[in-house]
């Protein structure tokens, strides 16, 4: 017969309610005036959010009596905003030259300045980013990530493409005599075999997709031209796929697009000079576009035009023609601005823009939530307010789909069932 001795009787009498324990659920009941759930507007629905996820969306939900109810009122609660084109290792063009944040800024003080870009973006709604490269801060964006997913800093959910793949020659910084050698901001790598180490590298690091560019300024006079073949383009989508990865690829030529499509990339970023043949084929092979409006808007002001006392700038124009086009032969548009090239909180401009230049309000919060979320391939957690879902939720003054300007006015935020401004 098992003896237990008086002492760890006592000692298992003392701690058996510590060991056997179970941590209480938290629930909260998010009361708005209206729900927009991804897909369209709900009124009368309430949210119900147990630990870190959605337990519950309707009307007239019943929540245990330990929950927080959070009224809301005249307020549109969302799904987490996720930004589909950002570079949380910049900052704005006018304040520092791309050129030398790559050549001149340490590595220590660009991870410092993307933790409190990653503060400010999560403040502002975006719950999720894409991050299209770190522009010469190697893999810097990995620990970056992980940082915010321990919670060591708070920040979105990150989905990087660690160091863009160029063809060599292609890429800058250009600034300093061909004699000397300086740091690229992106990783060069040419040819089938090339291409392959390289993208098998980025993804044993921590690459969540791949990002190549499939054009660049390197024409005879600076114009922009196409920089890898297409069998090397294929390249790439095959080795990523392999291992699950997306592809996406910068391209602003209509020969580059072409290229990339072919290949099989998921979205084309940017795409300035797109055609409507190069937009057709995009639809037929189910490739979306991110647009990145707010970008060249804001590198022509850095350039001096005075937006609202001059006119359109031909780039402006253009961009208006080209975004009309995707949206009249029904291209996905996914919503990413190129943010870091103006201010990281400031994600909003993209979505203001994309309103201006001829869609819906409507269309851009689905761009913004569900759609981004059905093309980037993170729908099973995120984009949707749905039971089941993570519980990445926020809410703005107002009805946003009367005034895109709105989703400015946010707050509160939730991410995976935590609050961060309330």
């Amino acid at each position: 017969m098992l003896r237990i001795k008086p002492f760890f009787l006592v000692l298992f009498v003392l701690f058996s309610p510590i060991l056997f324990a179970q941590t209480s659920d938290v629930y909260y009941l998010l009361k708005p005036e209206r729900v927009f759930d991804g897909e369209k507007m709900q009124t009368g629905w309430q949210v119900l959010v147990k630990n870190n996820r959605i337990e519950a969306a309707g009307a007239n939900l019943h929540a245990p009596p330990a929950a927080e109810v959070i009224e809301l009122k005249g307020q549109t609660l969302l799904p987490g905003l996720i930004e589909g084109h950002s570079h949380l290792f910049l900052h704005p063009y006018n304040e520092t030259s791309w050129n030398d944040q790559v050549l001149k800024e340490s590595r220590v003080e660009r991870v410092a300045r993307a933790t409190v870009h990653a503060r400010n973006t999560l403040l502002a709604g975006f719950t999720t980013v894409r991050d299209l490269g770190t522009e010469g801060a190697g893999y810097d964006d990995v620990g970056l990530k992980q940082a915010i997913q321990k919670g060591v800093i708070p920040g979105p959910r990150m989905l990087i493409a660690t160091r863009a793949i160029v063809a060599s020659g292609s890429y800058g910084p250009k600034e300093l005599s061909y004699e000397i050698e300086t740091p690229i901001g992106a990783a060069v790598a040419d040819g089938v075999d090339g291409l392959t180490k390289e993208v098998r590298t980025q993804i044993g690091n921590g690459a969540d997709l791949i990002k190549v560019y499939a054009d660049y300024r390197w024409g005879m006079n600076g114009e922009a031209a196409p920089t890898f073949t297409v069998e090397e383009l294929k390249t790439i989508v095959e080795v990523a796929g392999a291992a699950g990865r997306p592809v996406v690829a910068h391209a602003s030529t209509p020969e580059g697009m072409r290229r990339a499509i072919a290949a099989g990339v998921s979205t084309i970023e940017h795409a300035d000079d797109a055609t409507l043949e190069v937009y057709r084929l995009m639809k037929k092979n189910k490739v979306a576009l991110c647009p990145t409006l707010a970008a060249g808007d804001a590198i022509l002001q850095y350039h001096g035009w005075q937006k609202g006392s001059q006119p359109e700038p031909a780039r402006i124009q253009q961009k208006r023609k080209s975004f009309k086009e995707a949206l009249d032969t029904g291209v996905t548009i996914c919503m990413g601005g190129d943010v870091g090239v103006y201010t990281h909180g400031d994600n909003a401009r993209e979505m203001e823009l994309m309103v201006d230049y001829g869609m819906k309000p409507l269309d851009v919060l689905r761009a913004a939530t569900s759609v981004n979320a059905d093309v980037f391939r993170v729908s099973d957690r995120i984009g949707r307010i749905k039971a089941g879902l993570l519980a990445d939720i926020i809410a703005v003054e107002g009805d946003p789909t009367a005034d895109i300007s709105q989703v400015r006015k946010v707050n509160f935020v939730m991410k995976d069932g935590q609050v961060h401004k309330k």
